[in-house]
């Protein structure tokens, strides 16, 4: 019987099982600049020239792009989960909104359900900062702040992904943070005009939703952000209906 040599693996491999491991649980983010050279060495408890290979094999991977004299950074195109064009394509075709709300329906009822379960007193403080900054965009009545209402929604479900604890769940949301973002602002533009009660219905339903994963129901965090994107697909679909027979007046006014 034969034996082969036991591979010691070497130090930086080590270290880069580590950075990889932070980049895809979110602690490291695409675009983020990554410590000194010196600082991070001290944190991981290694020698300077161990990190820098390490860094080095980060850079060869694709996973870290290394500006000289300006610092190493986690490369942008980790967060890229669809492109840039093609997301400018979607923004701007008018069926992809349905579309994404269909998306958002899957998607957000599994970071709910998996966040109920699996959060940590971090995720919750996380969450609950930006169910703070949502509520205080819902409170301000005094100017159309659509913008700021549809960064703080989205940066409210990101939250709910990163406590999830899905690393899959959480860079398809990420990936797609600028198109969620967007779908909000446009999805409560006619939202707002079409019911009166919609700024009360949203907070309720965002309320309902974070207080559910706080008290760590599964099911019904799942339930509540279903229903969440019902109500707005019900809306919505309203108000498409009033465009079409406003459309219809204005054709028959001409004939």
């Amino acid at each position: 019987m034969s034996f082969t040599h036991i591979q010691q693996r070497r130090l930086s491999d080590e270290i880069v099982e580590r950075l990889e491991t932070m980049i895809l649980e979110g602690a490291l983010q695409a675009g983020e600049r990554l410590p000194a050279e010196r600082k991070l060495a001290d944190q991981f408890g290694v020698s300077r020239p161990s990190l820098r290979e390490a860094v080095q094999k980060m850079v060869a991977k694709g996973l870290i792009v290394s500006r000289q004299g300006g610092g190493n950074y986690v490369s942008k195109e980790v967060g890229a989960t669809f492109s840039d064009p093609l997301l400018a394509l979607l923004a701007k075709r008018t069926g992809a909104q349905k579309d994404l709300l269909e998306f958002r329906h899957t998607l957000e009822g599994a970071c709910a359900y998996y966040a109920a379960q699996r959060a940590t007193p971090a995720d919750y403080e996380r969450l609950d900062l930006a169910f703070e900054q949502l509520e205080a965009c819902y409170e301000n009545t005094t100017q159309d702040c659509r913008i700021e209402e549809g960064l703080a929604d989205a940066r409210f479900h990101l939250a709910i992904a990163e406590a999830s604890h899905n690393v899959v769940l959480l860079h398809t949301i990420r990936g797609l943070f600028d198109l969620l973002r967007g779908n909000v602002v446009t999805n409560i533009g006619g939202m707002y005009s079409q019911r009166s009660e919609t700024r009360t219905m949203l907070i309720e339903q965002h309320r309902a939703l974070y207080q559910a994963i706080k008290s760590g129901q599964a099911e019904q965090a799942r339930e509540l952000s279903n229903r969440h994107i019902e109500y707005v697909c019900k809306v919505l679909a309203e108000v498409d209906e009033e465009e079409s027979r406003l459309q219809r007046s204005k054709r028959r006014r001409i004939i």
